[in-house]
């Protein structure tokens, strides 16, 4: 027994180092790196929380035209399927003392928790103990997977469902045992409900079922039911939510929006901004080839996982160059094969040594062992100094303003909160409203109450002379839109 438990120490460790890792910064507001995709999800589960679960009606608290096109009285969100944000609510309903936004953190860091583990046994089964333990660390150290981990969005989900899936379906193919294809089709389920972009992996499973079982998969009935079942879900969440077309985003652009696609600055983005500095601190980029130049059986199964990825960054083209989350979906290959490349870097360097040299084994072990180390402490140092500032508030008075939106307003206020479009100033106000200004006559038509600004701007000193001031600080101006000067002078 005692040798079962020490077996799975290193994993412990990294997971419980993880853990400590993603924890930095839990408490600060919801305003750092891609904050308004956060306040977005986070907001419906702030709706869910004060208005009820209604799981096939999400709302949030943009009531604004910006996403859709058109206007949203409701403030529908038909994006991803809204099952981690109606769990979310159900156990802040459950514990009122806990706070929104740290507890919607820590339930994606233990959702990425579980996405270590996963990553940890299938490296296991495809390339053995070494590899496993080096992919799980740089799952759990990589400065850009440390950051994402620990935001609130749909990719955390999604990521720990479709590798738990992954291998989920590999337990199936190994022992034919309904429990884990039954455990595998359901989290590629949600997997593909959380983000559709999971579709991209299928050759991931191809290839894992041809390693495994060559022909004979062919022959498998239920190989062919598989994609069927999971897909079958997304297909009813999509149909369902047009419905509701003033709550879905515009989303032809994430394509070829821009016309970018296999242009110069698609292959300097993707390629060199993201994947080599970004994610990999330069240095990192040196592990991946050494990830498919062995014979091993497993490559079949990183060179397709690869191929997913090229294939979703060219039809997601224009998506993956906007916006960097959009890269979380590659970090289990990019943990796979810089863990595989590592590994086998450093098994080169000491054949090499003692091929060429007179050097002893002992130290030709340690030789390898401390270059492949310094390469891979250089890519985290090197990938922290880019991801660093991600954790950061730029604006702090979007908070004092918020707080006092919720201190001098009822609770059914609707508040204009201008800030481009950017939903995270209004998230602060724990109201519903707009997030941009502009034809204030129309939006107090619309129903609303409030106008906030952090801003000295023409908008804010023409509405100050028309309607009743609230509060004015250095940092932000509140106004009542539903009571004019001329009425508080009379």
């Amino acid at each position: 027994m005692k040798k079962t438990y020490w077996k799975f120490a290193p994993l412990g460790l990294i997971v419980l180092l993880a853990l400590v890792l993603r924890l930095y910064r839990i408490h600060y507001p919801l305003l750092d790196w891609h904050s308004f995709r956060q306040a977005d999800t986070a907001s419906v589960t702030r709706e869910y929380v004060e208005h009820g679960i209604d799981i096939l009606r999400p709302t949030y608290q943009d009531h604004s035209n910006i996403a859709s096109g058109s206007n949203n009285p409701e403030g529908y969100r038909m994006v991803e399927f809204p099952i981690i944000n109606a769990l979310t609510a159900a156990l802040l309903q459950l514990f009122s003392f806990l706070p929104l936004v740290p507890t919607s953190r820590f339930i994606s860091i233990v959702l990425s928790l579980g996405a270590l583990v996963s990553i940890y046994f299938l490296a296991e089964k495809i390339s053995g103990k070494r590899v496993a333990v080096v992919s799980a660390l740089t799952f759990a150290v990589l400065p850009y997977s440390i950051y994402y981990s620990r935001t609130i969005l749909p990719e955390t989900g999604m990521l720990f469902f479709s590798t738990f899936a992954l291998l989920g379906f590999y337990y199936w193919l190994e022992n034919t045992t309904a429990k884990w294809y039954l455990l595998s089709v359901l989290s590629l389920a949600i997997g593909l409900l959380l983000k559709p972009f999971v579709l991209f992996l299928g050759p991931v499973f191809l290839a894992l079922a041809w390693n495994q079982q060559g022909k004979k998969i062919i022959k498998n009935p239920f190989f062919y039911v598989y994609p069927i079942i999971a897909v079958l879900p997304l297909i009813g969440w999509r149909e369902w939510i047009t419905r509701f077309p003033e709550g879905i985003p515009v989303s032809d652009w994430l394509y070829n929006g821009n016309g970018i696609r296999f242009r110069p600055a698609w292959f300097r983005w993707l390629g060199y901004e993201r994947l080599t500095k970004l994610l990999l601190g330069f240095v990192g980029l040196i592990f991946l080839p050494f990830s498919v130049l062995d014979r091993q059986k497993d490559v079949i199964i990183y060179i397709s996982w690869w191929l997913g990825i090229l294939a979703y960054f060219s039809v997601i083209a224009t998506g993956n160059v906007q916006h960097d989350y959009y890269q979380v979906l590659i970090i289990p290959i990019l943990s796979l094969s810089v863990g595989k490349g590592a590994v086998l870097l450093r098994k080169y360097i000491e054949t090499f040594l003692n091929r060429y040299t007179k050097t002893s084994q002992f130290y030709t072990h340690w030789i390898g062992l401390v270059v492949v180390g310094a390469l891979y402490l250089v890519m985290l140092l090197l990938s922290w100094q880019q991801v660093k500032g991600y954790f950061n508030v730029n604006h702090w008075e979007y908070v004092t303003a918020g707080e006092a939106v919720d201190r001098l307003t009822p609770p059914d206020a609707k508040v204009i909160a201008p800030a481009m479009g950017d939903t995270a100033f209004l998230f602060q106000t724990k109201r519903t409203g707009w997030p941009i200004g502009h034809s204030i006559d129309e939006k107090i038509e619309q129903g609303a109450t409030h106008y906030v600004t952090t801003a000295d701007d023409d908008e804010a000193r023409e509405l100050s002379e028309k309607y009743f001031i609230i509060e004015k600080t250095d940092l932000y101006l509140l106004i009542d839109l539903t009571r004019e000067r001329e009425e508080e002078s009379s």
